[in-house]
């Protein structure tokens, strides 16, 4: 039981005995406010706290002399991109052999480093947006450099692609679509996306770590694992400069952090970068549908090289049927694009020709014939089969524009016909017939090769991408039919060579772009489908 504080010793006066004449108050109810002292009763602590008073009344007049304190830059008050990306560096600059390798190299090398920033300039603002969004060290931006030198055709022997540098099944572990028409790991927004949730994951994975998180975008987490548990059982550090990777992993953390370094200060080391404006480059467009390539250029304004490095993914001469529907195209020519676009018939989006069926034709067939697919064909005419009726007029995608030479590639590269490729630039008087046979292909399989057609009139100057290397079977040509290529011998003809493979005359034909007016001939290689069981 407590005691009440009216047994406590007289002495403290009167003052205490009044405040134990009211009624106790429960322990749990709010704690009655505090008087104030009245300032006559203690002179001593009056004077004190006036001397005090008027100390903080003298320390904020002398701090209202005093200029304010600059604010903090922003992303958006950095006029120069280079300037954003060093205020964002988090990474340990470190005092290594391997750095001071890489660094002496790209100090060696400035018309290179120029033509990296010359390519970043389309896409570095948005890639350090994403990053800051993310709270990530902006010495993410420059992993493109190292990984593709920020080039977004860029294609490695190790078959990965685009800025990120994505092999075909990381991309599709993180969502990237890759089909005929349409190759996400090349798609700037969406591979920007898909390295950096990769990246995200790692550090998790890594307890924090980041540089064994870049380590492991290179190399696979596995590798990375395992050569920590090697050092663990030795007794040996588990950092990234301790562990015992594969050679180009022990390079690759090295690089981002030389490049950090001449980012961070270029004049220490001779260079000069042009500034690069910290502003966006592009704009995203959503184009309600598929949209010929030639025709977006045209409703922007650009030319369609422009139109192209900033939409990199689209394999062919449109996009994709399925989607993205989102096009970029550069900010200042957003408004009219999207004006243009707005007005635009069905029948504008993807310019079409009409092609009359011949006997032994069928959907398959006329595709590949018009360089499109079947799936298209079928859309555009309202088919469902694959037979057709001889004489039957089609719709089809109107060829004849050229796509970029780097365009032209990537759509090889995505077939998986070839490993090598060449350009040929037409001279005055060359056909597509003469180029075919020159390099040994149909001229349906060269005009197919460039998004052209069979009949196209070939301007000299003109440049046309020759592939070579192994060929192996289409992914269109179904589980039924192989693939063959026949090199044509002296005395052979297409009746011979149709009862050989057992095959009709009108589809090798079809197959090969060949009509009545050209004749094969000895050394001319012939493509076929046969019957897996007649093959």
């Amino acid at each position: 039981m407590k005691l009440s504080t009216c047994a406590w010793p007289a002495v403290l006066g009167s003052l205490l005995l009044a405040a134990c004449a009211g009624p106790t108050r429960p322990e749990t109810d709010v704690p009655p406010p505090v008087p104030q002292a009245a300032t006559h009763s203690y002179p001593a602590t009056a004077n004190a706290a006036a001397a005090a008073n008027k100390e903080d009344a003298e320390a904020a007049r002398l701090e209202a002399l005093q200029p304010p304190a600059p604010p903090v830059p922003g992303p958006e008050q950095y006029a120069d991109v280079f300037d954003r990306i060093r205020a964002g560096f988090k990474l340990d600059d470190v005092e290594q052999r391997d750095i001071d390798t890489q660094l002496a190299f790209y100090t060696s090398h400035p018309q290179y480093l120029d033509r990296v920033w010359e390519r970043s300039e389309r896409f570095l603002y948005y890639i350090v947006t994403e990053i800051e969004a993310r709270d990530m060290p902006l010495e993410i931006a420059l992993l493109p450099v190292v990984e593709s030198a920020y080039e977004p055709f860029a294609y490695s022997r190790s078959r990965a692609s685009g800025l990120w540098q994505f092999i075909s099944g990381t991309g599709t572990r993180f969502g990237l679509k890759q089909n005929w028409w349409y190759d996400g790991r090349r798609d700037v927004l969406e591979s920007t996306r898909a390295a950096l949730d990769y990246l995200e994951f790692l550090h998790d994975e890594f307890d924090g770590d980041w540089l064994l998180a870049i380590a492991a975008y290179n190399s696979g987490e596995l590798n990375v694992h395992r050569a920590i548990d090697r050092n663990l059982k030795a007794g040996l550090p588990t950092d990234f400069w301790h562990l015992k990777l594969p050679r180009e992993t022990t390079a690759y953390v090295p690089k981002l952090l030389a490049m950090a370094r001449i980012v961070r200060s270029p004049e220490d080391y001779g260079l000069e970068f042009e500034p690069i404006a910290n502003e966006p480059y592009f704009a995203r467009i959503n184009t309600g549908g598929q949209l010929e390539m030639a025709v977006a250029a045209d409703l922007a304004g650009v030319n369609l090289e422009e139109l192209t490095n900033l939409n990199p993914a689209f394999n062919r001469w449109a996009t994709d049927p399925a989607g993205p529907y989102e096009m970029l195209v550069p900010v200042e020519t957003a408004e009219t694009f999207r004006a243009a676009l707005a007005v635009l018939s069905p029948a504008e989006r993807v310019r079409t020709a009409t092609y009359k069926v011949r006997a032994g034709d069928t959907v398959t067939s006329v595709a590949r014939r018009n360089n499109t697919t079947a799936a298209v064909i079928r859309e555009l005419n309202n088919l469902k089969g694959d037979k057709l009726a001889s004489g039957l007029q089609l719709s089809v995608p109107a060829s004849g524009v050229a796509m970029p030479v780097k365009v032209v590639r990537a759509a090889a590269l995505v077939d998986g016909r070839t490993t090598r490729t060449t350009v040929h630039v037409v001279r005055r008087g060359e056909t597509l017939w003469g180029i075919a046979q020159r390099h040994g292909v149909s001229v349906s399989t060269l005009a197919a090769w460039n998004n052209i057609s069979t009949g196209s009139t070939l301007a000299p100057g003109r440049k046309l991408v020759v592939r070579s290397g192994t060929v192996v079977a289409r992914a269109d040509t179904g589980s039924g039919t192989n693939r063959l290529t026949y090199t044509v011998r002296r005395g052979d003809t297409l009746s011979e060579i149709s009862r050989r493979f057992r095959v009709s005359i009108a589809q090798l034909m079809s197959w090969n772009g060949i009509d009545q007016q050209h004749q094969i001939r000895a050394g001319q290689r012939i493509v076929l489908y046969v019957n897996k069981k007649s093959g």
